[in-house]
């Protein structure tokens, strides 16, 4: 079996899993037909109904938003919502497939991508909360491209930069092991004793503090619930793996009880633009203040997007030590750089982090201490001096990180 193979394998066997008789829906750039091809034949080779190709391609998108009339930037397009809705209804699972470059939006007028994002926020949230909520199975997933190649890889040719990039890849994913489902396996066990530890303890709240200035407390929600590595499938109860690679262990920080500072350790990819060295100040729990040495603006248009974008949504631990950080790459793409480091989100919190949230309302889950929002995005914090300290309901402060490690 080729790499290739064995990476369309993992991501239909241990990432989406699609079950027998159901539809799987596959996102994809135009440019990756080949391993989508591989991919569809290993669904309907384990029992897929029906496999559904979402064809996409990122110069046209730049050019879209680049062009086009500025009123469809507040318009969603039926037949978009139609599909999105309909195969979230029937229970299909998702697998996104992103080939990206990191800079294909430099230049593009954020606020046109701000604003159709939530002119279709609206009327897709059923179909995102189930997603969410673990009731439709998802995977994201990135291949290689020319121009993310050349950005990661700058000092090499544009082939031997393409080939780099493919075996970091690999390498992250575990797909170059003989047999990566497998490899997956024994990668959850380790997770499953972290989940285990922190799901007993419940702590009330975590002291970061490292060299570059994040000095900060955030307080979890009584009824926190943590998760890691392979998500479960909430009606029907089978595992699937939301993200390859991942290296982290997440929950939700109660909204209200974040304060002090946040400083983060890589850049931000923000739709193609960006964010470099930015810092966050939070005063009971809500963004008071911010900064960024370049794309400010865009920054601020994340944080301003929305009722809830000014305030966390997830808190994730990831050991320094992973085989992403290893690697000692800077990939430019969240899903990997997420993965190499601690990190935060702004925005949304998932629903099932909070005891019986996938069955709450809106205000009900923020009453609990959740936070509801049309955004989600991962920002990094972790470095190699990175100390975690855990506070108990009785204030026994527990170390949980040291020089950016579990020591758990």
């Amino acid at each position: 079996m080729t790499q290739l193979e064995k990476y369309a394998k993992l991501l239909i066997y241990s990432g989406v899993n699609v079950q027998e008789n159901q539809t799987l829906v596959i996102s994809a750039p135009v440019q990756l037909h080949e391993f989508v091809n591989k991919a569809t034949r290993f669904a309907y080779e384990k029992g897929a109904r029906e496999v559904v190709v979402r064809w996409g391609d990122e110069k046209t998108r730049r050019m879209y938003f680049e062009y086009a009339n500025d009123e469809v930037f507040d318009e969603a397009n039926e037949w978009v919502i139609n599909f999105t809705n309909h195969y979230a209804d029937i229970d299909a699972c998702f697998l996104f497939v992103s080939a990206s470059d990191p800079e294909l939006m430099k230049g593009i007028d954020q606020t046109r991508i701000s604003r159709q994002s939530k002119a279709y926020a609206k009327d897709t949230k059923e179909a995102h909360m189930k997603r969410m909520n673990n009731r439709n199975s998802w995977c994201i997933a990135s291949m290689p491209t020319k121009p993310w190649a050349r950005k990661v890889f700058p000092d090499l040719s544009d082939e031997d930069a393409l080939e780099a990039l493919w075996q970091a890849i690999l390498s992250a994913t575990r797909a170059n092991e003989e047999d990566p489902v497998k490899a997956w396996e024994e990668h959850q066990k380790n997770l499953d004793s972290k989940l285990r530890f922190l799901n007993d303890t419940k702590f009330k709240a975590f002291k970061y503090k490292n060299s570059i200035g994040t000095d900060v407390t955030v307080g979890m929600p009584e009824n926190q619930l943590w998760f890691g590595g392979a998500d479960l499938h909430i009606p029907k109860g089978y595992k699937f793996i939301a993200n390859i690679p991942t290296e982290e262990v997440y929950s939700a920080p109660h909204r209200d009880h974040v304060n002090g500072k946040i400083v983060s350790s890589y850049p931000l990819n923000r739709n193609g633009v960006l964010i470099t060295d930015f810092w966050l100040e939070f005063k009971d729990g809500l963004i008071i203040d911010f900064g960024a040495g370049e794309n400010y603006d865009t920054l601020k248009e994340l944080i301003e997007n929305d009722y809830g974008s000014n305030r966390l949504g997830e808190i994730a631990l990831v050991p320094y030590d992973s085989p992403i950080s290893n690697q000692n790459i800077l990939f430019y793409n969240t899903l990997f750089d997420e993965n190499a480091s601690c990190h935060f989100a702004i925005g949304s919190s998932y629903p099932i982090c909070i005891q019986g949230g996938e069955d709450m309302s809106d205000e009900e889950l923020n009453a609990q201490g959740g936070n509801t929002s049309d955004t989600h995005v991962d920002f990094m914090v972790g470095t190699s001096d990175l100390e975690i300290i855990g506070i108990t309901k009785e204030n026994l402060e527990i170390p949980i990180f040291q020089n950016g490690n579990f020591v758990i």
